[in-house]
């Protein structure tokens, strides 16, 4: 069987980020405002406390939910908290956040000692971005540090987003926020005591013995915040030293060159941006500031202090990200844009909803990205349209494409993706177009690129033209199962080069044994060469790995009949009418229904 799951190959290379242009047709996660570092990953505990991640042995012991509550706590409307809290679990397990969000709620109100049910209403009410609620029912005693930090972590940010920065701040003196919110409560900090007016807490220099992040950060920010403050010197030499520090100086070179522009020193800048590249340095943002100032464009200015603080919390939102706690890294986006709507911010705040599964949270929160910045728009709009389409809505998927086209048109790799997706729709004609404008159809196009032309035009029926594109792209990537497979299917299944196109099924066979189409293409390969008993085996095991494909079963009906099981293969055929076919597959199954098949001495051609 033809593997037409074309559109698969080119989600991978989508989520792989910065692949070959033509390669990955994605956009990759646009540049951050702040310095992009990654340290080495520190173990964090799962921010859920539920079943398997439950909270760490040095939890304290929390009360179960009693079996028989007496009277039953019951809502306005009759509704048992115990009801509740069931239908809240199913609505977040399938990841209806905020209705599950709104469910633990009320369970929460209903049983106000449970300490259990306050941390799942608070966390559900974290992820689904209800911070208002997160705050009210924020738990301080009695729960894992996971649990209660995030609850100062919560209510310092609501504090400083409703102009009470002098309480924030008082309050982060009072409780500074430990394990394991510790980061983001020290990148906050700073920017949470300057909008205090705290300037001394501000400005002060980050403790030595924290982690990595936290130091290089923490000067950063020290550095900003005295330019913010017009002490221009100090804010130099602060800035000078992380620019020229061997392990770090590629991360804060822009950000010196930008402190130069601002400060009238342009050619400074073009200096050090130049040093940079010759020093062979490949980051975009360097290659991006120094085409903006050789042309005279304006510098970037400096955040406002509510926006440094959200900037604070989308860097410690990427490094969560980065040591895989996807959770808190949710939890600081949505804190983050409670205080600055950054379209970066939400664009990453959908990919990672995406990532946990959350489709419905996910698709709302990429649709809110606007248009202001064609780059993350693209990105959001690629990323919603991958989501359309693993919720098996195709239609809506090409839309989102089409949509992040026209924000990048010069974009192969969005490019790409619409014509895999006009394929996967069976759209032939609107993909070759595609495949054969500018973008793609170039002297250095990649396999991807030829084996979807080569499904259009075989889909088509343009079978030489099909063939020469299949060709080029087994050329490029000998040893792709999905390539062998699919060139091998054409010819076995045309009769044309049955031994060749067997072993290179064969080949495509080994390389991925799981394959359920692959193994299809084998067996089928082996009916058309007179080996029925051999088929049959391998067809019934392709089968059972795809049991509801229709040709799959349709090719086992046949090799059923082959061997003179002629009842298995009735069943099989009228299974096959059971699974959607399309139409001319049904008219034939109908005429093998009513007729058998025609015995006929297999094929020789090869």
């Amino acid at each position: 069987m033809r593997i037409l799951l074309v559109s698969v190959s080119f989600i991978a290379l989508a989520s792989a980020g910065a692949a070959a242009a033509q390669n990955a047709p994605a956009v990759s996660d646009p540049a951050p405002r702040r310095p992009n570092i990654v340290v080495a990953p520190q173990s964090s505990p799962p921010l859920i406390v539920d079943g398997a991640n439950a909270s760490p042995p040095s939890a304290p012991t929390i009360e179960a939910i009693p079996r028989v509550w007496s009277p039953a706590p019951r809502d306005a409307q009759g509704r048992s908290a115990y009801g509740l809290y069931l239908s809240g679990r199913s609505a977040l397990s399938s990841g209806e956040s905020a209705e599950g969000a709104d469910l633990m709620a009320r369970v929460e109100s209903l049983t106000p000692e449970q300490p259990i049910v306050r941390e799942q209403a608070f966390t559900s009410a974290l992820l689904a971005g209800d911070l208002n609620l997160a705050a009210r029912i924020s738990p301080d005693a009695g729960v894992s540090p996971v649990i209660s930090e995030a609850g100062v972590l919560v209510s310092v940010v609501q504090k400083l987003g409703a102009g009470e920065a002098r309480e924030a701040n008082a309050a982060l003196k009072a409780h500074p926020i430990g394990a394991p919110h510790a980061r983001a409560g020290a990148l906050i900090a700073p920017w949470v005591a300057a909008a205090a007016g705290d300037w001394e807490t501000a400005l002060a220099e980050p403790n030595p013995t924290a982690d990595r992040l936290i130091v290089f950060l923490g000067r950063y920010d020290r550095a900003r915040l005295l330019e913010i403050r017009r002490r221009y010197d100090e804010a130099e030499v602060v800035l000078k030293a992380l620019a020229e520090d061997a392990r770090i100086g590629g991360t804060f070179r822009v950000a010196y060159g930008n402190f130069l522009e601002r400060r009238g020193r342009r050619e400074e800048a073009l200096a050090l941006y130049d040093a940079g590249l010759a020093a062979g340095a490949t980051d975009p943002a360097l290659t991006a500031a120094l085409a903006r100032a050789a042309t005279g464009g304006r510098a970037p200015q400096l955040p406002s202090l509510r926006q440094g603080a959200a900037e604070a919390l989308t860097i410690a939102a990427q490094q969560a990200s980065e040591e895989g706690a996807n959770e808190f890294a949710v939890v600081y986006l949505r804190l983050s844009l409670n205080l600055d709507r950054d379209p970066a911010s939400l664009y990453r705040l959908g990919s990672m909803l995406s990532q946990a599964n959350l489709k419905g949270p996910a698709q709302a929160t990429l649709q809110a990205v606007p248009e202001e910045d064609p780059a993350v728009y693209a990105a959001a709009r690629v990323a919603l349209g991958l989501t359309l389409d693993k919720a098996d809505r195709p239609e809506e998927a090409l839309v989102a494409f089409r949509q992040a086209e026209g924000a990048t048109p010069s974009d192969p790799r969005i490019a790409g993706l619409i014509a895999s997706q006009l394929i996967k729709l069976e759209r032939w004609e609107e993909a070759l177009t595609v495949l054969n404008g500018p973008l793609l159809n170039t002297a250095d196009q990649s396999a991807n690129v030829r084996f979807l032309r080569g499904v259009a035009y075989e889909s088509l029926d343009r079978v030489p033209e099909a063939e020469g594109e299949l060709w080029a792209a087994l050329q490029a990537e000998p040893n792709e199962p999905s390539f062998l497979n699919y060139l091998g299917y054409l010819w076995v299944d045309k009769g044309t080069r049955v031994a060749e196109g067997a072993a290179m099924i064969q080949r495509a066979h080994a390389a991925d044994p799981e394959d359920g189409n692959i193994q299809d293409s084998l067996g089928w390969a082996q009916y058309r060469q007179g080996q029925y008993e051999t088929a049959v085996d391998t067809l019934e095991q392709a089968v059972a790995k795809e049991p509801a494909n229709a040709e799959i079963n349709d090719h086992l009906g046949d090799a059923y009949w082959q061997v003179g099981r002629r009842r298995e293969a009735g069943f099989q055929w009228n299974r096959v009418l059971t699974l959607d076919p399309d139409a001319e597959r049904r008219a034939e199954v109908e005429k093998k229904l009513e007729q058998g098949l025609t015995d006929v001495a297999p094929p020789t051609g090869g």
